[in-house]
């Protein structure tokens, strides 16, 4: 009986002022558009880039390219040049017109 004694006090706060909640207003919500994006390059797409830049430089025999950070236009490709195995040069590529094209192309030739 105590224990009833003590809680009507609280149900009886509780149900003070206790309103409906509101109707929920219906907004149209507009779908956003879809942002195309370039496929990220591969060392076949860098391959090409490079040759069609540098004509005159050795051939690139590896790359790996990435992201230059998250939300970055630019991709930074590393690679190496003829009998070169190792990753030792960079340029850094920058999305325009559908297209890959070199963010530095006066300084993407090595030699």
């Amino acid at each position: 009986m105590k224990k009833l004694a003590l809680l009507l006090p609280a149900l009886a706060l509780a149900a003070c002022g206790e309103e409906p909640a509101p109707e929920p207003v219906a907004t149209e919500v507009a779908a956003p558009e879809p942002i195309e994006t370039l496929a990220a390059p591969d060392q076949a797409y860098f391959t090409t880039k490079y040759a069609e830049a540098c004509p005159d430089e050795d051939a690139v025999n590896t790359a790996i390219c990435k992201r230059a950070g998250m939300g970055s236009p630019d991709v930074v490709c590393e690679f190496g040049l003829g009998e070169d195995e190792y990753l030792r040069n960079k340029a850094t590529l920058t999305a325009g017109d559908g297209e890959w094209t070199f963010a530095d192309p006066e300084n993407v030739c090595v030699g």
